[in-house]
Order: structure tokens, then C-alpha cells, then sequence
């Protein structure tokens, strides 16, 4: 007999040995509390695998001089920034961590569990994967450097492993403030933003105030799912009304003031809508929560069979290991290929053509054959196992979160 675990979080022990998928499905769907959301898991699973694609189709590693370097085909192809609409989904993120963080302390607080005890417990399963990440990385930067790998080369793979860390610190620091900011209003961050984005790009201003927006910025579509947790979105209407302003918005400062139509950084670009946050880049996720919203109930109805419900809960069970080395699984086919002798389409050539994005599609299920690799070395670091052993029944939705010993 095996545990099944979904989200993070153990269901109960149920016989895995010798059953069918479908079989195990069932039993995944059985074992998984009735007070569940399962729409709040997909919409994460969905968010999470939408930057590990988006980061896999904008990035390229390519040799330059017997080393490597980064680039990116919206640099030469910016016809495709529209592919970054699909794949940059941080305020979905950001959305449902608003929702789970805000149900979360609300139920801690009910229940007596101190304000440290509830950080504590949610942060511990961001930061031990990251332990693990930030180890491997540093041995195998010290044995390339040792074994005369080119300083730039070094310097061009670590940045791709330890970019993606700024959005788990900008998530861990809106999780501590959640006490003080589950009340507050979208409409204040979102103030912050269009002031901050004023004085830099319409009164000419310093380039350095930009980074208040990536708190301020993140931080509206977490008190969007801070709403959502108090019961504020129970009307399709609010969603309806997000997307449409958003939509609206993001449209006009693109084609009215001068926000690139790409929604991530875009290498040489002088103005990037993610790093820092942009007035655009809030403006379209704030069309991303309202997308979100309307596809609740279709998602209810979706997850209610077996196995749509057991994809997403395996999703969930690592959503951070899958997070921190999806670039590590692309690197390191990068990596292997290098022993062909010659520069491989859409690996190590320049991205400046559609042939290229062609190639690079293909190649997107060896790198996910890669991360599965990487799953199966590294998931555990993110399971937490009591003291005493046991696993442990933890649900989130909607009553917040509860644990209690398995049976």
C-alpha cells in the first residue's frame, strides 16, 4: 500500500499495487475530502505549468564561441509576443495564493495557532526545495569553474536557475504580510503602480522607483484571492468586469503609450513589463483573475471525473519541485546535446527564425522527460512527514487549513 498525496497535502493510504491508472484515479477521487476545491488546485496547476512552458519556448541557450549565452526568439521575432499572453501566468499565482493564504490564516486564527506557527508551517515547503536547488548549483558551479568552463557560460546558467527565485521571495514576503493585507483593497496597489509607472515613463523620471512595483504590483491580484476567500466574488459579474477592464487597459497603454506588447522581459527590449512590474503587466493580469473566475465552475464540472482530478492533484503534489528545475531539465538536454558535435535546431542555434520555434516544439517533451528526472530526485523535499512519521491530512479549501493525523 502506498499514500496518495494531492496538493502537497496526504488524502489517506490507499492500494496502489497492481491497479489500473483509471483504478487509482477513482481512488485518488474517493480519498480526497468533499469540502475541497478542486477548481483553486487546477487553477494553480495551470498557472505553474504556464511559466514552466512560457520559460521553455522563450529561452535559448546558444553556443558562442565554444561557450554558451543566452537569448531569446521574442528578440528577433516579436510577431510572437503574443505567445508570452498564454504563458506568463504569475497573477493566477499570486490570485490563488491570495485566496489559500488569506482561508489559511482565518482558520489559524479560529483555531489558536499562533501567528508564527501559521508562517512557519507555510513557508517551510517553498524554502526546503530551494535548499536543495541552491546545493546542487553550487557544486556544479564550483566543479565547472574547476574544470575551465568559461566564466560567462557559468554565469549565463546560473542566472537561469536563480531568476525564477524573485518571484518565490516577493510570494513568501505578500504570505507573511497576510495579516495586514487580506483587507486590503486591489484599487490601492494598483494606485501605487499607475503613479509609480507615471512619474518613470510620463514625467521622465528615474528608472529605480520601478521597483516598488513588484510588491505593489504582485500584491493586487493577491488581495483579489485575499476578496475571493471572504466571499466578495460569488457573481460571475466580477469577472466578467475584470477581464473586460483589463483587456481594455492593457490594450490601450500598448497601443496608446508605449508598453511593449510582451509580456515578459525580452533581452535588448528598453523597457520590460515584468522586471519590474509595468502598468501593463497589472492591467492584463488583472484580465488573467477574471479569466480565472469564469472558469471556476467549468472547472468544478471538469474535475468532478477521477481523472481529471488525479492530473491535477500530481500536478499540485509538486508544484514547487516542478517550478525550481524546470530550467535545469533544459539545460541540462542543452547540455547532452552538446556531445552531437554540432549545433542542433532549436537548441543551440540562434532562435531567429519560425523554423526555429518549430524545432523548439519538438523538443519540448524531452525536456518534459528531463523534469521527470528531476521529479523523481528531488520531489521529496517538498513532502513533509511529521515527527512521528505519518503522513498528514491537510485540505485547504474552503474551510482554510486543517491537519489532523491520518487514520
Amino acid at each position: 500500500m502506498r499514500e496518495v498525496p494531492v496538493s502537497g497535502a496526504s488524502i489517506r493510504e490507499v492500494p496502489v499495487r497492481g491497479a489500473s491508472l483509471r483504478d487509482l484515479a477513482r481512488r485518488i477521487d474517493a480519498a480526497t475530502p468533499p469540502d475541497r476545491d478542486r477548481a483553486v488546485d487546477a487553477l494553480r496547476a495551470l498557472a505553474i505549468l504556464g511559466v514552466v512552458l512560457g520559460h521553455w519556448l522563450v529561452t535559448a541557450l546558444v553556443i558562442d564561441g565554444g561557450g554558451l549565452r543566452g537569448a531569446g526568439p521574442l528578440q528577433h521575432l516579436p510577431r510572437l509576443a503574443p505567445i508570452s499572453w498564454l504563458f506568463q501566468t504569475l497573477a493566477v499565482f499570486f490570485l490563488v495564493g491570495g485566496q489559500m493564504g488569506a482561508s489559511s490564516h482565518a482558520f489559524a486564527r479560529a483555531h489558536g495557532t499562533t501567528y508564527g506557527k501559521w508562517l512557519g508551517a507555510r513557508l517551510s515547503r517553498l524554502f526546503r526545495p530551494v535548499a536543495a536547488l541552491l546545493t546542487l548549483w553550487t557544486v556544479a558551479a564550483v566543479c565547472m569553474l574547476a574544470s575551465g568552463t568559461g566564466l560567462e557560460t557559468v554565469t549565463t546558467l546560473l542566472d537561469l536557475v536563480l531568476s525564477p527565485l524573485w518571484f518565490l521571495l516577493v510570494f513568501a514576503a505578500l504570505t507573511a504580510a497576510t495579516p495586514l493585507v487580506a483587507r486590503l483593497h486591489p484599487l490601492w496597489p494598483l494606485a501605487v503602480v499607475l503613479h509609480i509607472d507615471l512619474f518613470r515613463f510620463g514625467l521622465g523620471g528615474p528608472a529605480w522607483p520601478g521597483w516598488t512595483n513588484v510588491a505593489a504590483g504582485w500584491l493586487v491580484p493577491y488581495c483579489l484571492g485575499a476578496a475571493w476567500a471572504r466571499g466578495e466574488f460569488r457573481s460571475r459579474t466580477c469577472g466578467w468586469v475584470l477581464l473586460t477592464v483589463g483587456i481594455a487597459a492593457t490594450a490601450g497603454l500598448v497601443l496608446f503609450a508605449g508598453y511593449p506588447a510582451a509580456m515578459v522581459g525580452v533581452p535588448g527590449a528598453p523597457v520590460s513589463n515584468l522586471n519590474p512590474p509595468t502598468l501593463a503587466a497589472v492591467a492584463f493580469g488583472l484580465a488573467q483573475c477574471g479569466a480565472a473566475l469564469l472558469l471556476l465552475g467549468p472547472l468544478r464540472r471538469v474535475l468532478q471525473r477521477p481523472l481529471a482530478w488525479a492530473a491535477v492533484a500530481v500536478v499540485n503534489l509538486s508544484a514547487m519541485t516542478v517550478f525550481l528545475w524546470h530550467q535545469t531539465a533544459l539545460m541540462a538536454v542543452t547540455a547532452t546535446g552538446l556531445l552531437a558535435g554540432t549545433a542542433l535546431p532549436g537548441l543551440h542555434t540562434v532562435p531567429d527564425g519560425f523554423g526555429w520555434v518549430l524545432a523548439r516544439i519538438a523538443w519540448l517533451p524531452v525536456f518534459a522527460v528531463a523534469l521527470l528526472v528531476c521529479w523523481g530526485a528531488f520531489r521529496t523535499y517538498e513532502q513533509r512527514r511529521p515527527r512521528n512519521g505519518s503522513r498528514v491530512v491537510r485540505t485547504h479549501e474552503p474551510a482554510g487549513e486543517r491537519e489532523m493525523d491520518r487514520a
